[in-house]
This record gives structure tokens, sequence and C-alpha cells, in this order.
């Protein structure tokens, strides 16, 4: 049985979801615990979204209400903006029904669309999503808030194949040093300043204007630190290379899975047509605090 993934069959299984993802798993449902989109709207995204895509993927920002990555007309446009809405405000609902704790007060961010086979994609490395990584600085300056993400396989006939080397405390442990997190580094400054936190304030409040890039834009020390770690990994071929701590997972057409990807190492090995539906959590939402990436952080640079 593997160490990082937890399988729940059935609804009464669903209160345990915050504690196991806390605990840094990957909690997996072998159907989508709630209505995905109709076959005609799957149908669409499946055949359409790979000739008309612009960028890595195609995302809904709730911020502005818009969709980034897709070049197409007006009707096209607004229909993957229905199916994306829609899809994200199923995935609020149902961790507002099963995991309420987690929700208080968060952001939800970006529901996305992947339409390409993963396998092979010749990204950049930082962009590749088949290197293993943990996430990192891709919603601005989170200040020690969490990346949750809820992923669905829309895919009839193939996996999404994710490989993962671990959570994120036994990896700080082996490769800290490594990166360059270590006492007195960067892992010794991630307290934000008020004079940050306040410039942070500000960008959060202009990407509801319609310039979410301000916000993607702000950092912190944290996620400068998280950054790092994150860079180390996909840059280092050792790292990648090495069988040590290997798992690998196979989603089946229709599953489910969702995990904090600050948390939990990952990579997407193959697999195409995946809805992705990401919200930050705040930190004092988190019950074991002990196992939060930030006062890990910390803890490493002798806090």
């Amino acid at each position: 049985m593997s160490d990082t993934l937890a399988t729940l069959n059935s609804p009464a299984a669903y209160s345990s979801i915050a504690d196991k993802l806390e605990k840094g798993l990957i909690v997996q449902f072998p159907r989508c615990p709630f209505p995905m989109p109709d076959e005609a709207d799957q149908e669409f995204l499946r055949t359409e979204m790979p000739r008309h895509l612009s960028r890595k993927n195609i995302s809904y920002h709730p911020e502005t209400g818009a969709v980034h990555g897709l070049k197409g007309d007006r009707a096209m446009t607004e229909r993957v903006t229905s199916i994306l809405k829609n899809h994200s405000a199923q995935v609020q609902e149902f961790f507002k029904a099963n995991a309420p704790t987690l929700t208080q007060n968060w952001q939800v961010a970006t529901c996305s669309f992947r339409p390409m086979e993963e396998a092979g994609r010749n990204l950049s490395a930082h962009a590749s999503n088949e290197l293993i990584h943990v996430d990192a600085g891709a919603y601005g300056a989170t200040h020690g808030d969490r990346v949750l993400r809820f992923f669905v396989n829309i895919n009839p006939n193939q996996d999404r194949v994710w490989i993962s080397k671990g959570a994120f405390p036994k990896l700080l442990a082996t490769h800290g040093v490594a990166a360059g997190l270590t006492p007195g580094g960067m892992g010794s400054r991630i307290e934000e300043s008020p004079v940050g936190r306040f410039y942070s304030a500000g960008l959060r409040g202009l990407s509801h204007f319609g310039l979410p890039l301000s916000q993607v834009l702000d950092t912190s020390p944290y996620d400068r630190a998280m950054r790092r770690f994150h860079n180390y990994m996909k840059d280092t071929p050792e790292f990648q290379n090495s069988p040590e701590g290997l798992e690998r997972f196979s989603f089946a057409p229709f599953s489910a899975w969702s995990v904090f990807t600050d948390m939990v190492s990952h990579a997407c090995i193959a697999g195409r047509f995946a809805l992705v539906s990401t919200f930050v959590v705040p930190m004092a939402n988190c019950r074991r605090k002990e196992l939060v990436p930030f006062n890990i952080l910390k803890g490493s640079a002798g806090h």
C-alpha cells in the first residue's frame, strides 16, 4: 500500500478529507464525488481546446471573470467560461460540505483545463509538469498559506499518471542543505515585515480591478524560499533520476483526487484532459500546525 495515497470510496469517509490532506496524503476518489460537466461540454473541451490553446493551459480567473490561454471567438469564450466557472463552484461546494475548516476565508484561485498530453510537451524545466516538484510562486505571495488543488480526469480512455517522492518534511530534511535552505540562509528569513504585507495587500487590491498579473508578481520571503526549493528539485537531475522514495499513481478516467501541492511532491508524466481547481487556504485553518511548510521552514532555520 502506498504511503502517499488515501482512497475514499464512500461519502461516509469524506469527513476525514481535511485531516488526510494536512498529513500530506493525496486523497483519491475512484469516481468524481460530484457532477462533472455534462458529456456535451466534456466533448467540447476535449475536441476544441487543443486547437485553440494559446498558453500552457486554459484557465478561468474568478477575480476578473476572465479566461486566459484561449484563442477563440466570443461564443467559444463564453462557453468555456461557463463550464470552468460552474465546475469551480461544484468543487467549492464539495469542500464546504465535507472539509469546512479549510474553506474559511480561503482564496478561490484558478480553475483550469489541461488539454495537452503531458508526456513529451518539451516545456522549460520550470514550466514542465513532468519533473517532480512542490508548488510555489504561481499565486503571488502566500506568506505561508497553503496551495490546495482538486483534479478530475475527464479523459474517457486514458489514466492520468503521477509520480511523487513524498512530502515536504522529509524532502526538506534530505535536500534542504543542497537547496540552500539552511540556518542563516533563505530558510531563516521567512517572516514577512509589516511593510511587506501592506505591499502585498495593495497588489491583491489591484488584481480585483482587472490586473491579476500584479498579484502573480507579488512575493514574500517564505514564497521565495519555497520557489528556491521548487527550482532546485526541477534543476537537479540527480534528484529527478534517483529511484529513492519514488511512487507512481494512475488516476482512472472520471476519477478525482485532491492534495496540498505545496506539501506533496508530484509530477504528471502522462495523460491529457484534466480539470484542475486551485485554492489558497489560510495557514491558520490547518489543525496540524507542525506539518505546515511555513512552520517546518521556521524550525529548520533554528527559530
